[in-house]
């Protein structure tokens, strides 16, 4: 009996002196204003399982002989553009007439739809190296464009080919993203001939580019051959600053080369300097997670806020992309805040691709700025839940545009967007609000309707799936804030939750080792030595940021950074 009750008095005295070490203050959360303008709790309210949507996809996609009625969705090249090896492609949406192994030499596919892809398997713990008898993350190396001289990964193997097949024309964020989808690849995939020499020369290529643009990124493009920025009838895009900045810091946490920090900071400083937002498209958010990450990496000072506002309250200039930005409405029946994509265009059009891939860099960024935490929590619980709409099987059949042929691919493959309100003007839609379909019949003549099913849109779904997590309470959601945090030392679990309720809740916390569950925001110890299900208290309205640290690992400061052992765990 005495035994029990010393044991109990030393673990009493370990308690009380665990939650009295000081571990900083309590972190004050920050607001954003268009995510204040959001529901707390999004209704109707309906969590997918987002991993079986990304599973799913995968499947299919990659199915060489698909009997179904639109054929096999992936076909093989065997141009051996710019590298001397065959490459595949994947049809940008359904019945695309501009795609496939007859046309345009089979060289028209996109890195969009196709790394997008290999991101979302990657996350979810597919092997691309080795799927079906090929190395997709190989093959994946041929829109590295060096026939071009660009020497960038591009959104096609032969820009030429996509233009005149019907491909858009010189657009920035076209030749930018795909080399932040490449950097996630290879974070997933390491190890593949050729990857590393890529990396390296993409991130002279954009090192370079940015010491020639000096801060000045109102071009509509780079011609990267040229080292020159270059106008057309496209609005400028000063906004891929923040994708210069992503690719640089992540070539800088990999290689270590100083170079490639200054052009991150270089880059960040362009972003931060702009007065007005010139969001467009999705780079903007991976600015936002560069400059957080240099505040608390790097003891940078750059403006987060100035670039979250910029990204949810959107373009506001007529100069640039307008109205791009982030939906906080009530469209009829339906909340759809968190949807990414024009809050103008004909009231408001949603896109899947974007509204997913936000997550990607803003979920980690709550590590580096937790003061965020609770907005971000706020806007993904909006955006998971009003992003249900783009899939088929889950919108009713009065609310889309192709209810005949919405179990075309059982659900798996999403409309490109949601509409608040139709623009084809379809008699049985009108006055209807909102309205799931899609840009595909737009593009090129003969186009079929299905087109309005886009893969490039649905590729990106894995992104939510490795990120979310349902819980035992509805509507508080558990995000990972390690899995896209790439380039980064993710020794422990770090998990995000936002209780959108006006009470505290109790969620379950489930581990089969004996654990510490310290919130970096209110900079407590939440658990102690505690294993099995364990309940964590959130409290109304409000989120906590869980790192899970292996029982009796010692909180500490260390100048600006809070320490777990010897391992970084929050900055002050």
């Amino acid at each position: 009996m005495r035994k029990q009750l010393y044991i109990l008095l030393i673990a009493a005295i370990f308690i009380a002196v665990s939650c009295k070490t000081d571990n900083g203050i309590p972190v004050a959360q920050t607001s954003i204003a268009r995510i204040d303008q959001m529901p707390d709790l999004p209704q109707p309210l309906k969590i997918i399982d987002w991993k079986q949507k990304a599973m799913q996809f995968d499947s299919l996609v990659f199915d060489f002989n698909n009997t179904a009625s639109y054929g096999p969705l992936i076909w093989l090249d065997s141009s051996k553009r710019n590298i001397d090896q065959v490459t595949f492609g994947l049809y940008t949406v359904i019945g695309d007439v501009r795609q496939g192994p007859g046309k345009n030499n089979g060289e028209f596919h996109e890195a969009l739809t196709t790394m997008n892809s290999l991101v979302s398997a990657g996350l979810l713990g597919i092997d691309k190296t080795s799927q079906h008898g090929y190395n997709f993350v190989k093959m994946s190396q041929n829109y590295f464009n060096s026939d071009t001289k660009w020497n960038i990964v591009m959104n096609n193997t032969n820009p030429a080919v996509a233009m005149a097949g019907g491909g858009y024309g010189r657009d920035w964020w076209y030749d930018v993203y795909p080399n932040v989808l490449y950097y996630g690849v290879a974070a997933l995939f390491p190890g593949v001939e050729n990857t590393e020499n890529i990396q390296r020369t993409v991130a002279e290529q954009f090192y370079k580019a940015d010491s020639t643009l000096q801060g000045n990124y109102d071009f509509s493009y780079f011609d990267y051959a040229q080292m020159k920025g270059m106008r057309n009838n496209i609005p400028w895009q000063q906004d891929v600053a923040g994708g210069h900045a992503y690719v640089l810091y992540s070539a800088y946490q990999k290689f270590g080369d100083e170079r490639y920090l200054k052009g991150a900071k270089s880059a960040t400083e362009a972003l931060v300097n702009q007065k007005e937002s010139r969001f467009y498209e999705i780079l903007l958010p991976f600015g936002a997670y560069t400059a957080a990450r240099l505040n608390a990496e790097q003891g940078t000072n750059y403006d987060v806020t100035k670039l979250l506002n910029h990204t949810f309250d959107g373009c506001q200039s007529q100069t640039g992309r307008y109205g791009w930005g982030v939906i906080a409405e009530k469209w009829g029946e339906f909340d759809v805040s968190g949807m990414q994509g024009s809050i103008t265009d004909g009231g408001g059009y949603g896109f899947f691709m974007n509204s997913v891939a936000m997550a990607w860099p803003l979920v980690p960024m709550v590590k580096y700025e937790p003061k965020y935490a609770k907005a971000i929590g706020k806007y993904m619980l909006n955006a998971v839940n009003a992003s249900r709409l783009f899939y088929p099987d889950l919108v009713d059949d009065s609310h889309q545009w192709l209810p005949d042929l919405k179990n075309l691919t059982n659900g798996i493959i999403g409309y490109e967007g949601v509409r608040k309100m139709d623009d084809y003007n379809k008699p049985a839609l009108k006055g209807v609000t909102p309205v799931s379909l899609g840009d595909g019949p737009k593009w090129t003549p003969g186009q079929p309707e299905e087109s309005m099913f886009s893969l490039y849109s649905t590729s990106i779904a894995g992104v939510f799936g490795a990120i979310v997590h349902t819980t035992d309470v509805e509507g508080i959601l558990a995000l990972d804030c390690n899995i896209t945090d790439f380039y980064a030392e993710n020794r422990y679990p770090v998990f995000l939750y936002y209780n959108p309720y006006p009470e505290a809740k109790k969620v379950t916390w489930t581990s089969e080792t004996k654990v510490d569950l310290f919130d970096i925001i209110s900079k407590k110890l939440l658990a102690i030595n505690a294993d099995g299900n364990i309940a964590l208290n959130i409290p109304a309205g409000e989120a906590v940021l869980i790192v899970a640290l292996p029982a009796g690992t010692r909180i500490r400061t260390n100048g600006s950074k809070l320490m777990a052992g010897e391992t970084v765990i929050a900055y002050k």
